[in-house]
């Protein structure tokens, strides 16, 4: 992304993929996304990576993509490397959304990525990300609508998925 213009959306970020390859976020133009800090160590992952699972299974077809980027600033909830984190979400929760590279979402070294749905959608207790399977919601135009906390449950905003997707 070139630093003359503001990122206006999501589709204007380069993000690596687990395996380092770079992935322009335009191809996601047209889809419903829900982004996602994912960790494999923590009290809410198997519910998460479940229900996550479930809304992609329900809408996959249907132009709603999962896009979940791990991260280990939360308690060294997620230690592993990339490969692992793909296998145990694969292997275990039969995750197929897209798994991005180990990023930071809070401090200095935040990923450009998460700097903007920090900055398009404040938590209540700030722009900071306070946990893991914090949930931003995307437009069909990259744009952030909504913002979950990590115990909001993946299935409770199907609906707002739906409504993004004209299903409703």
């Amino acid at each position: 992304m070139s630093s003359s213009k503001p990122a206006v959306s999501i589709h204007d970020f380069t993000v690596k993929d687990a395996r380092g390859n770079d992935v322009d976020l335009s191809i996601y133009k047209g889809k419903v996304l829900l982004i996602v800090n994912v960790a494999s160590q923590c009290g809410l992952t198997n519910s998460n990576y479940k229900e996550l699972t479930q809304l992609y299974e329900k809408y996959k077809d249907k132009d709603f993509e999962i896009l979940a980027f791990p991260c280990n600033q939360f308690a060294g909830q997620e230690p592993g490397s990339n490969e692992e984190i793909v296998e145990f979400a694969c292997t275990r929760f039969k995750a197929e959304y897209p798994i991005f590279d180990k990023v930071d979402v809070n401090g200095q070294n935040a990923t450009p990525i998460y700097k903007f749905l920090k900055s398009s959608k404040g938590g209540i207790f700030g722009d900071g990300i306070k946990w893991n399977f914090t949930k931003f919601l995307v437009d069909k135009d990259g744009r952030v609508v909504d913002r979950y906390a990590p115990t909001t449950s993946p299935l409770s905003i199907e609906k707002d998925i739906k409504k993004l997707l004209g299903l409703s």
